[in-house]
């Protein structure tokens, strides 16, 4: 039996160590946790309540895809003779306009072989007019008989033979000054340069690595991948009516690009594995802000808004009656409006009815609000957190 009170006894003390325990746990939380002090609802009692303004929005039905950002035409430079570096005429990063001049290979030897060759070509026209004048000789004599075959032949061939030399000479030259031209090498396209692989001093041949590289900015294209389906409801949908189509490019930072749309065209297959067609959109980008090698949204629309009203879903409540909203006038008075709700984009639902543009409605504080109701209220943003 003394065993049995001794248990009781032990069971009571922990059971009241233990509402201690949360008493002061209680205390603790009540002196430590800040207390929020609530604006103050002014006199009369007023209640604070915090509102939003309608909007009036595009709501037409788009569809988003992802797009790569590439460059129409690219090009890596390289050279076409060998020889030390001379010059480098670019800034690295720079916009380069075709024909402008971008590095010089030394120019020495290229320009002596030029006078090489027209020497060359100076001495064989020399030779030729020797041996067309002996052959025309020859070949008067040989009228008159006083020429054999055998000589007139032999002066034929050597003036032949010259006439070849003066072609050959004229080619070798030819050759020598594309050479020369090649020490200069100019952009071959319009575009942004990137940064310069070979500096001042260094030997390169027509086999040395890539010397730069531009790729062309302005225009751009953007390619993305739509489905069979979707391809042939475009097709059947905008049919000889292309111009209806609008096109809005989102940016990795929220930007949005609309109308700069050149031109665009499908691929001439459907990739079997994905069963999806490439597409390719050409865009105006005068302010570089679409890089190759970018990845964007590309959102594909009609032209024609559709505008509706936009209400907030937390302005939103329901009854037994249906949806609506608690709406504040120019004198902070609280009105009831009944609304008819449509589609849900993002996080506002379309008003079909009950809401102008302009309205304010309350989206924080409907629990303290009545029709009727004078209320203070404090406006906040769309991106405002409420």
């Amino acid at each position: 039996m003394r065993v049995g009170k001794l248990k009781n006894r032990n069971i009571i003390r922990q059971v009241l160590i233990l509402a201690l325990c949360v008493a002061f746990g209680w205390y603790l939380k009540s002196k430590l946790t800040p207390q929020v002090s609530m604006p103050n609802s002014g006199a009369g009692g007023e209640p604070y309540v915090l509102i939003q303004d309608v909007e009036e929005q595009d709501v037409s039905p788009k569809t988003t895809y992802i797009g790569h950002v590439e460059a129409i035409k690219s090009v890596n430079i390289t050279p076409q003779i060998n020889g030390y570096v001379e010059k480098v005429l670019f800034q690295e990063g720079s916009q380069v306009n075709e024909g402008d001049l971008l590095f010089v290979i030394e120019q020495e030897r290229y320009i002596a072989n030029v006078e090489l060759r027209q020497a060359e070509l100076a001495s064989a026209k020399a030779n030729l007019v020797r041996a067309e004048r002996d052959f025309k000789r020859q070949s008067s004599l040989s009228k008159q008989n006083y020429a054999s075959k055998a000589t007139l032949d032999t002066s034929e061939s050597t003036y032949l033979q010259a006439k070849a030399a003066v072609a050959q000479a004229q080619a070798n030259l030819d050759l020598a000054k594309i050479d020369l031209g090649y020490t200069e090498i100019k952009a071959p396209i319009s575009g942004r340069i990137g940064k310069a692989l070979v500096t001042e001093g260094n030997y390169v041949s027509s086999s040395s690595q890539t010397l730069a590289r531009i790729v062309q900015t302005d225009p751009i294209r953007v390619a993305f991948s739509v489905t069979d389906k979707d391809m042939l409801n475009m097709r059947q949908r905008y049919d000889g009516k292309a111009s209806q189509i609008k096109t809005e490019l989102v940016l990795s930072n929220g930007t949005v690009l609309v109308n700069n749309l050149r031109s665009r065209f499908a691929d001439n297959e459907v990739n079997s594995d994905t069963a999806t067609i490439a597409v390719y959109a050409e865009y105006n980008n005068p302010k570089d802000l679409l890089i190759p090698g970018n990845y964007v949204d590309i959102r594909i629309g009609e032209k024609a808004s559709q505008k509706a009203i936009l209400v907030p879903q937390a302005a939103l409540a329901q009854d037994e009656h249906g949806s609506y909203v608690m709406t504040i006038n120019d004198e902070g008075i609280v009105m009831q409006k009944r609304v008819t709700l449509g589609d849900i984009i993002g996080d506002k639902q379309v008003a079909l009815d009950g809401l102008n543009f302009g309205d304010k409605v309350i989206v924080q504080g409907l629990q303290k609000v009545r029709d009727g109701q004078k209320v203070r209220a404090e406006l906040v943003k769309d991106d405002e957190e409420v």
